[in-house]
């Protein structure tokens, strides 16, 4: 799918959680985009050239609106925060390989998100045909996006400090509430998606996972999100692979983490 860069329109952006924003803008992007893609962002501030890569939430295809839910974490983000309906702002997208949300037709799946990871299960919740559990991990009781989970599924929620659902992460949400499935879709912080990768190993089921938060650029330029894989790459012979190009999603087994 051929990428592009447009001028996006802000509908509205408000902050639901510390320092995470919560931002809908209307663009043709919307209307091709899929579960686990994501698209960059760009500064006004051309002293930062590259973009932002940010994992989209969710789309209205037939209104054209996509939603982005973010952290701010500096000066890029810091700038996105701020803009206000009406604003317009550049997208290049739609950027990545997304989730196989077909694979799960029929099935029984685990959609498990932690921090800023949790986003891009909006998305794959809504697509996903199958019984879906949705398991999200938080640092406490500050919570988002949930309520939109919730509609889609059923919801576990862990969390570090115990204020709510099960004190831990999502695996100890897993075990407690005795949950089984056919399939893992995932997306969050690196030792989450370690421990995924090895229950999906011990239990012999697949696992797809989004290692999304680990771009740099989103374009391919940085090398900053190189990850090593199982086999050889055939064009450059080695062991290795970039996120934000043949990503952002892979099959577990395929990448060592």
């Amino acid at each position: 799918m051929t990428k592009k860069k447009v001028t996006a329109k802000v509908l509205s952006q408000k902050k639901i959680g510390p320092d995470i924003y919560d931002l809908w803008m209307s663009t043709e992007l919307a209307e091709t985009a899929r579960p686990g893609q994501f698209v960059c962002v760009y500064p006004k501030d051309r002293s930062a050239l590259l973009g932002r890569p940010i994992s989209i939430c969710e789309v209205i295809p037939t209104e054209s609106m996509m939603r982005l839910v973010y952290r701010k974490v500096g000066k890029g983000t810091s700038e996105f925060a701020a803009l206000n309906t009406g604003d317009t702002v550049e997208l290049l997208g739609n950027l990545g390989n997304g989730f196989p949300a077909d694979l799960a037709k029929g099935k029984k799946v685990f959609l498990i998100g932690g921090g800023v990871g949790i986003p891009p299960m909006v998305q794959l919740a809504k697509t996903i045909q199958g019984e879906k559990q949705i398991i999200v991990g938080y640092r406490n009781s500050e919570t988002f996006l949930d309520k939109d989970l919730d509609r889609r599924g059923d919801l576990y929620i862990a969390t570090e400090d115990g204020s709510l659902g099960t004190k831990g992460n999502v695996m100890d949400a897993i075990r407690e509430n005795k949950l089984t499935a056919d399939m893992i879709f995932a997306c969050g912080p690196m030792p989450m998606l370690r421990a995924i990768k090895k229950y999906a190993e011990e239990v012999g089921i697949p696992a797809y996972i989004s290692l999304e938060e680990h771009m740099a650029c989103g374009i391919g330029a940085c090398l900053g999100c190189v990850v090593k894989t199982a086999k050889k790459d055939p064009h450059s012979h080695v062991n290795n692979t970039r996120i934000c190009t043949e990503g952002p999603v892979f099959e577990a087994q395929e990448v060592e983490i």
